[in-house]
């Protein structure tokens, strides 16, 4: 009788850990080497100089907005101390 392979229900045959290590008398170098060609082959997509414009202003704002928090917060903080808590 040949043992059936254990089939489960929640087994999505996703590699969690790659164990094709070097020396191993599993290794296959073909994979190595086809996974690097198809990620050369992978080219994305250029922004333009307006895209790259807004992004920037974009990302400049929401740094402005933490920070802007962050010193409300400190600058609150600072008066309910010396006006309310240290009276």
């Amino acid at each position: 009788m040949k043992k059936k392979p254990k089939k489960y229900d929640d087994d999505n045959d996703m590699v969690i850990c790659n164990m094709d290590v070097d020396g191993m008398p599993w290794h296959d170098k073909r994979i190595r080497y086809e996974q690097a060609v198809s990620l050369k082959n992978i080219q994305g997509v250029q922004m333009t100089k307006s895209e790259a414009r807004l992004y920037t202003w974009y990302s400049i704002l929401a740094g402005m907005l933490v920070v802007s928090v962050f010193s409300l917060t400190w600058i609150l903080f600072t008066l309910f101390c010396t006006k309310i808590w240290f009276r």
